[in-house]
């Protein structure tokens, strides 16, 4: 951890630590937040950097150069990241925080589960629709099941796939856009790599938003 910036107390239960530590937990399989201090997969958590004007940058894909900072992906986290000044102790001096930095992370989320999906799409392992989910799922080809957050409740249970992961991170005109029609409901992807990623990301995005999980593991 860091030392406090001068004239400023350290937080409550924060304790410096060397840079050199921080920056090698960036190779190893955990990453520490820097408000809770708790270390975890960092497929649970957001790497924000320093972009060329020190504003922060959030790195979902977790490649871009530069130091990372990490943080639980927690709508309540990366309040008090922005309150306490952990950003600022972090980057050991001033930083720019957009006023839109919830809403930046919340959007690229939402952008990175399209993102996969059409991959899975492109790539033969994913469809979308009743009839077609519905076939997969009876076929055993099902690996995960990923719902319109809009949808019916009702008609979402009655799907089915039940022992299988679910997610419902995304509109029905969302995932309708995926797959190239107005509105879809209900997508099955198949096993491997893709859908844990997606269900990865579903994560992440519902713990940044604040809401209930809508994902059944």
């Amino acid at each position: 951890m860091q030392a406090p910036e001068p004239g400023q107390a350290p937080e409550p239960g924060a304790a410096t630590e060397p840079e050199e530590v921080e920056e090698a937990r960036e190779t190893g399989p955990l990453r520490r937040c820097i408000v809770t201090r708790d270390s975890g997969p960092k497929e649970t958590m957001i790497r924000f950097v320093l972009g060329p004007a020190r504003e922060i940058v959030p790195d979902l894909a977790g490649r871009l150069p530069g130091r990372g900072m990490w943080l639980s992906a927690r709508g309540d986290v990366l309040e008090r990241a922005l309150s306490r000044g952990a950003f600022m102790r972090a980057a050991r001096g001033p930083v720019t925080l957009p006023s839109d930095l919830r809403a930046r992370i919340e959007d690229g989320l939402r952008a990175r589960i399209r993102d996969l999906l059409g991959l899975a799409r492109r790539a033969g392992q994913a469809v979308s629709g009743w009839q077609a989910g519905r076939e997969w799922l009876q076929a055993g080809r099902a690996g995960l099941i990923v719902q319109a957050s809009d949808g019916s409740p009702a008609e979402r249970a009655r799907f089915g796939g039940r022992g299988l992961p679910s997610a419902a991170p995304l509109t029905a005109a969302e995932l309708g856009g995926v797959f190239g029609r107005d509105h879809a409901v209900h997508v099955v992807v198949a096993p491997g790599r893709l859908a844990d990623a997606i269900l990865a990301e579903a994560g992440r995005l519902a713990g940044i938003a604040g809401v209930a999980p809508d994902i059944v593991e």
